[in-house]
């Protein structure tokens, strides 16, 4: 039996990826994307072209009434949800917690924390087995950062990833009797676009001999690990958080 599986930020970067691969794993797949309507677009044609189902989703994920329609439009247009990958996510311009504004971090935490839970309880409300659905998967995007904290650059995005953790640990408890399994994926310095929105591009250039394995990481290997601990292959894995950082 069919199912979907929506992927929040997935027009570019470690989402876009993912959503390619989901749909070669046999998932109807959800596009979600902010505002690049284009490049969203691309990822469902090439999906498509492939043999696949998919659907372009705008929402910004900071915002529940656009969280909501992203849940509703997939209930209307795809197979039955059984997997939700948070990946979306922002960061800012490298600086110190001295200087940070509290719009930065307002912007920051709700999109990156605020919107994971919204859209958590969103799929656990049609994924539950409690609530009449068949279970499934959640994975949450964290970050070493996490762990690592991020000083001079973006302790916020660092906390924000924190909280992720947190909110994978403890929901995967709540939901473990509803056969809804949660876990996370801690990539750390991948060759991905979000560098230059902290002001950065080349950052992982830069850091990548901090890294014991010495290089940056693909994308790729993130999307195989998300959707490793979606598949039957993790059956009895809930509340990992799982490190793809090269060894940092």
């Amino acid at each position: 039996m069919k199912s979907s599986i929506i992927i929040t930020g997935a027009s570019r970067g470690i989402g876009a990826v993912t959503a390619l691969k989901a749909a070669a794993a046999g998932y109807e797949v959800c596009v979600n994307y902010h505002s690049n309507a284009k490049a969203a677009q691309k990822i469902v044609d090439q999906i498509e072209a492939d043999g696949g189902r998919a659907i372009a989703v705008k929402g910004d994920v900071s915002r529940e009434k656009d969280i909501l329609s992203l849940f509703n439009e997939v209930d209307t247009k795809l197979a039955p949800l059984s997997a939700l990958i948070n990946n979306a996510g922002i960061l800012e311009t490298h600086g110190r917690v001295v200087d940070m504004s509290f719009e930065r971090l307002q912007r920051v935490f709700t999109t990156n924390i605020t919107g994971s839970f919204i859209c958590a309880r969103e799929a656990i409300r049609r994924m539950s087995t409690d609530k009449g659905g068949k279970g499934g998967g959640i994975v949450n995007i964290s970050s070493a950062a996490s762990r690592l904290g991020s000083p001079n650059e973006y302790v916020d995005y660092a906390a924000s990833k924190g909280a992720i953790d947190s909110l994978t640990i403890g929901l995967s408890k709540e939901v473990a009797a509803e056969g809804i399994r949660v876990n996370a994926v801690r990539p750390g310095v991948i060759y991905t676009e979000i560098h230059a929105l902290g002001g950065e591009p080349e950052r992982v250039d830069r850091v990548k001999e901090n890294v014991p394995m010495k290089r940056g990481g693909q994308p790729e290997e993130v999307a195989n690990t998300a959707l490793w601990l979606l598949s039957d292959e993790a059956s009895y894995i809930t509340g990992a958080l799982l490190d793809v950082s090269g060894g940092r």
